[in-house]
């Protein structure tokens, strides 16, 4: 295992990105992100970074199971340092952002799957 961690809450407009076609993504911060980032994030317990994800790695949130398709260079320091990246659900071989993991799964996360105390795992 790579990483895991515990969703403990998120902000007012977390949610909406992920409601949105055309984003289909989530922001993840530590629970002690500023209030300024927390109101767009998806919160979760400051965990240690195992190792560093990668293309071809498995994420599992909550029941649903992703392949990591693309890892941004600034996505693996910033989620080992602040546990701060983008989960993009569109897939692709090319991230989106510097600070954005690709996802693509047989199922579609929904604002429905983040609920507290659900767990985020990379294998």
């Amino acid at each position: 295992m790579k990483y895991h961690t515990m969703i403990t809450g998120w902000g007012e407009l977390a949610l909406s990105f992920l409601e949105d076609p055309e984003s289909n993504f989530i922001i993840l911060f530590n629970n002690d992100a500023p209030p300024e980032l927390a109101e767009l994030s998806v919160l979760h317990t400051k965990e240690q970074l195992l190792g560093i994800p990668a293309s071809g790695d498995t994420m599992i949130i909550g029941e649903k199971v992703f392949e990591i398709t693309a890892v941004g260079e600034e996505a693996k320091s910033t989620l080992r340092d602040l546990g701060h990246c983008t989960l993009s659900f569109k897939g692709g071989s090319e991230p989106e952002r510097p600070g954005c993991i690709m996802l693509q799964g047989d199922e579609p996360l929904t604002p429905a799957d983040i609920q507290v105390e659900v767990m985020i795992e990379i294998y």
